[in-house]
């Protein structure tokens, strides 16, 4: 939750800048290593500035965790199935190879053990990407290519699971070719054999 020391009133324009800096340091030395001062260094903004807006380290990663969470996948709308989920899986694979996908990598082994953490964190990227997914299906099942009642279901899960499993388990490069492999060799094959159109 944000949180304000009262003062001189904040310019919001630094926010975004801030929580750059926040997960570009994440990545870096991971949230125990994580300090107001550095946060502050690699924003290029005073100190003052940060404890602002936040009382504590912990104040700050949670409140950009949660700004995150909402923020990290926009389903496209192409017309199609199968395009949608391809630009779906690319948004997933920029994600996790971007600033995001590595401060989660590094916060991962921290969440557990910090409660205020774990409630901003909810269910992550990867809840977020499950809701796209559910999107892209229900309107694909609107259009006709799906039966209903795909969300949910461990069809629905085993889509994204190869790019989660390299990404978070195995540490294999996660690139749009693997999430077209993926799609051609996974998920389509999947979905018309358990959920095909509806005539």
């Amino acid at each position: 939750m944000r949180t304000s020391r009262g003062g001189r009133p904040r310019d919001p324009s630094r926010d975004g800048v801030i929580r750059a800096a926040i997960m570009r340091l994440l990545a870096d030395v991971g949230y125990g290593a994580l300090t107001m001062d550095a946060v502050a260094a690699e924003a290029g903004v005073g100190k003052a500035t940060i404890y602002r807006r936040w009382r504590t380290k912990q104040d700050l990663v949670a409140d950009t965790i949660t700004e995150l969470n909402g923020t990290t996948v926009t389903p496209a709308d192409t017309g199609s199935l199968e395009t949608d989920l391809r630009a779906l899986l690319h948004a997933i694979v920029d994600v996790i190879n971007g600033p995001i996908g590595a401060a989660t990598q590094a916060l991962l082994s921290t969440v557990p053990h910090h409660p205020v953490l774990g409630e901003a964190f909810g269910d992550g990227p990867v809840g977020v990407w499950c809701r796209a997914f559910e999107q892209v299906f229900a309107r694909a099942e609107a259009r006709g290519e799906l039966r209903p009642g795909l969300a949910g279901t461990v069809t629905a899960e085993a889509l994204m699971a190869p790019l989660v499993q390299r990404w978070l388990i195995t540490g294999h490069p996660v690139t749009r070719d693997y999430a077209d492999e993926v799609l051609a060799d996974v998920a389509l094959p999947l979905l018309r054999a358990t959920c095909g159109p509806t005539a």
